[in-house]
This record gives structure tokens, C-alpha cells and sequence, in this order.
């Protein structure tokens, strides 16, 4: 390698870089700023046109600056010159001379010497026995021409019978082979099939369950949002959350199902199923919930108009008839200074039934019934803990 091949390597890479910009355009036209996708555009135009490709590190090493101080080898010299549309790196030095540079096949000859070498010596190796063997055989059958015809024709027939006996047997090893190799490839097919088998196996067995949801009293489908808490024995809940209208899928391959169904409007329900005498479909009735509905009902609405306090009332009294008077009610904080704060009857349904904007952020975190009565309420308003 000469100071001229690293000179003539610097105008490859200007030769290279002006036939990528002619169809693209990269980040920068420099092609030593070139990353990421810029590289992998390139590369992925080089195995196109010619037919080959160079790594990332190859270009970061041979691109990234500049001027090199190590030329990259002569494979990758071709394909460079390839691309920017020579037959090889010789052609391109020739296309590319110095004054006074004088470029001779010796210098081609220089790149290649340790491949010219080997084809070289292998070749001499060979050329000695190729020439040995064919006297061998010419010599050989005169001297037994002479024998033949100076000895008894029975010889020949000897030699006939043991030459044609191996000839009978030879086909016979062949047969066992494929037959080895039938067995084999029967053999190696099964193997895949069961590895396909078990690794299908959840997809195979499992089967999908689809079930809906209606109002039971207006015997039309739940047009709310619905919580599913499906529970297995020793594993954490999976909660699904169901658009209003929609029927909830679950596949599996287990042979039980509880779910918890909760929603804003409607009572809690817990469903447990054999599923190996379940229906794969199956409709779900769930009972409003005259409380979820009352306080759900003004934290989307804002009362006005002419019977307003009316509709309040009406509300009101509604609550009143659902909350036993002897009813713990309990207002949660994550504040450090206040943690519980206990309130009246009267105090949360006026809370509940005044539309503001911190109604929208009420969860009722627990609520115990008692023939019919509530008779506990542990609840926090998401904005309240936000404010303290």
C-alpha cells in the first residue's frame, strides 16, 4: 500500500457519495455525517447495484474520517468502485491517475498476492499427479495384453466372474440407505408435529367465552361502562373494562371462571362457571342500583331550568329512603394532616345531590347493605385530596 492508494481511496469516497446523491437525500450531503437511517439507506442501495454490502462499523471506520490512514481491503475496494461505476479498484486508480503516477499490473498483482499465491501453489502441487497417473494406466493393460495371449483363456474367465460379482451386490447398499432415510425424515416429521403441537397447545384447547350484559329491569343492553375482575386461585386479579353495548370475550383453557362485575349504575355481581357444561354465550342480567344511580345522575348533570328543585328533591328523598339513618359514612384523605373524616346523613346527601364539578371525581371506595339499607360508606373525591 502507497500514499497514492489512500489518495485514490479519498476520491472513491467523493465518487460514491455524488451516485448516492444522485437519486437520494440525506441528512447531509457530506457523506462523512451520514448515521442511522442515512447508513442503512445506503447499504441498502449498495446490495442493489452492486451486489454486495459493507457493515456499520466497516463505514464508520472508512467514512467517518477523513483521510484514512488504513486502506480497507480489496474485496471491499471492488464493491466500492463497483457502485460508483467501475469494474473493479484497478479501473478506478487507472480512471484517476496522478501526474506522474505510473500504474502497472503489478501493482493489481500486489493486492491479490496472498489469493495469486495460494491458486499458485495449489495448482503446482496438483499438476505432478495428474501427469503420473495416466502412464500408470497406459502401461499397465499392455503388460497384460501380453500376459493374456501368452497364458490359458480360463484366466480371463476368472477375472470376469469376480469383477461381476461386486457389480450384483453394489445396488443393495443404496437401498438400505434410503431406507434409513425415509425412516429418518418420517421420524424428524413427527418430531415437528409435536413440537408445532405443544407450542399451539394454548390455541389448540382453549376455548372463547362471550358474554353480555342487559338491564334487568329494562331487559335492553348495558349502555355503561363495565368492570370484570376475573379471579384464579394464587395469581392477582385481571381487571377488563367493557364498553357500553359490548359483550365481554375471554378465552382460556381452565376448566372454572369467577368474575366480580362492578359499574356505576348497577348493583355488584359475582359469577361462577363450570365451564365444562358452560355455554360458550351467555347472557348476564345485572340489577340497577337505585344509590349508584341517584349519585351517578349528579355528577353528570347540572340542574337547571324551571323544576330544578324539584328534580332535587325528588332525588333527595330518594337517597334518604336507601341510607339507614344509623348509617357510618366516611370521607377518606391522603392528606397528612386530615386521614377520615366522618359525616351525617343529611351532610352527604346534600354532597351528593349539589351538582359541582368534584362530583365527577367521587369514588365510593365501600358500601355495605343490611336488609335493603346502607349502612356504611367509605368514599373519597379525588379533587379534595388534590386541594389539601
Amino acid at each position: 500500500m502507497t500514499d497514492l492508494d489512500l489518495l485514490h481511496f479519498e476520491q472513491l469516497k467523493k465518487d460514491v457519495q455524488a451516485q448516492y446523491l444522485k437519486e437520494y437525500t440525506p441528512s447531509y450531503d457530506e457523506i462523512s455525517k451520514w448515521k442511522g437511517i442515512d447508513i442503512i439507506y445506503f447499504q441498502e442501495d449498495l446490495r442493489k447495484k452492486a451486489k454486495g454490502n459493507i457493515s456499520e462499523k466497516s463505514f464508520y471506520t472508512y467514512f467517518k474520517s477523513s483521510p484514512v490512514t488504513k486502506l480497507p481491503r480489496i474485496d471491499m475496494l471492488n464493491l466500492l468502485s463497483i457502485y460508483a461505476g467501475y469494474d473493479s479498484w484497478y479501473e478506478f486508480k487507472k480512471n484517476h491517475l496522478f501526474a506522474g503516477e505510473l500504474l502497472t499490473d503489478e501493482q493489481e498483482l500486489d493486492d491479490n498476492e496472498i489469493k495469486e499465491l495460494e491458486k499458485t501453489v495449489s495448482s503446482a502441487l496438483n499438476l505432478p499427479k495428474t501427469e503420473k497417473e495416466p502412464q500408470k494406466a497406459d502401461f499397465q493393460p499392455q503388460e497384460n495384453i501380453v500376459l493374456q495371449e501368452s497364458n490359458i483363456d480360463n484366466q480371463t474367465i476368472v477375472e470376469n466372474s469376480q469383477v461381476s460379482k461386486p457389480t450384483q451386490k453394489t445396488p443393495v447398499k443404496p437401498q438400505k440407505r434410503n431406507h434409513q432415510r425415509t425412516a429418518w425424515i418420517a421420524a424428524t416429521a413427527v418430531f415437528v408435529t409435536l413440537l408445532g403441537l405443544l407450542g399451539f397447545k394454548d390455541e389448540i384447547f382453549q376455548k372463547t367465552y362471550v358474554y353480555c350484559f342487559t338491564d334487568a329491569d329494562r331487559n335492553l343492553s348495558v349502555q355503561r361502562d363495565i368492570e370484570i375482575k376475573v379471579i384464579k386461585e394464587n395469581e392477582s386479579p385481571i381487571l377488563y373494562r367493557i364498553k357500553p353495548g359490548e359483550c365481554f370475550r375471554y378465552p382460556t383453557k381452565d376448566k372454572t371462571l369467577k368474575m366480580q362485575i362492578s359499574s356505576t349504575t348497577y348493583e355488584n355481581l359475582e359469577v361462577n362457571r363450570n365451564l365444562e357444561n358452560a355455554p360458550e354465550e351467555e347472557t348476564i342480567e345485572l340489577k340497577p342500583d337505585d344509590y349508584k344511580m341517584a349519585v351517578y345522575y349528579f355528577s353528570i348533570k347540572d340542574i337547571n331550568g324551571e323544576n330544578s328543585e324539584e328534580l332535587i328533591k325528588q332525588k333527595r328523598k330518594q337517597l334518604e329512603n336507601l341510607i339507614s339513618n344509623e348509617a357510618v359514612i366516611t370521607q377518606v384523605y391522603d392528606s397528612d394532616i386530615y386521614g377520615l373524616e366522618s359525616l351525617d346523613k343529611q351532610k352527604y346527601i346534600t354532597l351528593v345531590t349539589t351538582p359541582t364539578t368534584a362530583l365527577k371525581n367521587l369514588n365510593v371506595i365501600e358500601m355495605k347493605k343490611e336488609k335493603g339499607k346502607i349502612v356504611s360508606i367509605k368514599f373519597k373525591i379525588s379533587t379534595h385530596e388534590n386541594n389539601k
